[in-house]
């Protein structure tokens, strides 16, 4: 496995996931990151960025996944993003999906509640 990583952090959007209902009329405000290994040096050395995964392309794919469908649990939600990035792009070996939701209805004041996971091929 690749020691190699590309990370896009923090991709804010909105959308209406949530156990409440309060939380399905409404929506929020959600922060999508993700951490890729992959092998970089095939891109690195040649400069060429058909070597390496387009970045813009997962932050599009993200987007996508977050705002396109309906999830009552951000682990949920990650679950998708972490299919659909290993499906579109072969040479990512491994994905890290973490979703933050800033505004979680908790009875605390916190920064935030998220979830990180981590999925390979093959599981």
């Amino acid at each position: 496995m690749s020691r190699d990583r590309m990370l896009v952090e923090r991709i804010a959007v909105f959308a209406h996931h949530g156990v409440l209902p309060e939380e399905e009329r409404m929506g929020q405000r959600f922060m999508v990151s993700l951490a890729a290994r992959l092998d970089l040096a095939p891109a690195g050395r040649s400069d060429d960025l058909a070597r390496s995964v387009n970045y813009a392309e997962l932050v599009d794919l993200a987007v996508r996944v977050a705002t396109g469908r309906r999830f009552r649990l951000i682990e949920a939600l990650a679950e998708a993003i972490a299919a659909e990035v290993l499906a579109a792009f072969p040479p990512i070996e491994e994905i890290t999906v973490r979703i933050d939701k800033p505004s979680a209805p908790v009875s605390a004041i916190t920064d935030g509640i998220a979830v990180e996971i981590t999925r390979g091929r093959g599981e």
